[in-house]
């Protein structure tokens, strides 16, 4: 169903690991067809951001799809995203569909919020583009923005985890072209399990 075993770990400038060939082909593609297809984004905006977003509990998924939010298959993604993180997971995934239009991006934040989700897997869906076609995931020392580490493009069926905290500075460059499509796991760490990577 989902695999994150292909992957690579890192330490700069934050703890986090990069995984490639996430989806099964078919799975993808039927991700991507729907994103494409769909018509419940809804625009979301703050200081940082605006994007459109669909929670997947409250979607009317496509029956090859249905899969995602059944349990066995959020047992299996907890399974597989503890075992990558070094912790305890509670049983609660928070599930979201992400989509930038050309002229939208995401400034520099860390998703940090005391009580909130400890971490994040972000899986990205949309077709592999060209660098031009902009918005390029950005990793950062801090929170000035010419504090860049690391520029990742958004390579199709390719996932990035990393634990939240007030150093995971990242940010999504301006889409210049088509559509990046992105789905968003946010995990919520078991309290006195500890963390690999903090």
């Amino acid at each position: 169903m989902l695999s994150l075993m292909n992957s690579r770990s890192f330490s700069s400038p934050f703890p986090y690991f990069y995984a490639t060939d996430v989806f099964s082909p078919e799975v993808h593609k039927a991700l991507q067809d729907w994103f494409k297809s769909e018509s419940a984004w809804r625009l979301a905006q703050t200081d940082f951001y605006e994007q459109y977003e669909i929670k997947l509990r409250f979607a009317s998924l496509p029956s090859a799809l249905t899969f995602l939010t059944s349990p066995p298959f959020l047992t299996h993604l907890q399974s597989e995203a503890a075992t990558l993180f070094g912790t305890q997971f509670l049983d609660r995934i928070e599930m979201v569909a992400h989509k930038l239009t050309p002229g939208q991006r995401i400034g520099i934040h860390n998703d940090y919020l005391p009580g909130r989700e400890t971490h994040r897997l972000l899986v990205h869906v949309n077709e592999t583009e060209e660098p031009d076609s902009g918005g390029l995931l950005m990793l950062f020392r801090s929170s000035n923005a010419r504090d860049v580490s690391k520029i990742l493009q958004p390579k199709a069926n390719s996932a990035i985890g990393f634990a939240i905290n007030p150093h995971s500075h990242h940010a999504v460059s301006k889409q210049n072209r088509g559509d990046r499509f992105t789905l968003i796991c946010s995990f919520f760490e078991r309290p006195g399990s500890g963390t690999k990577s903090q």
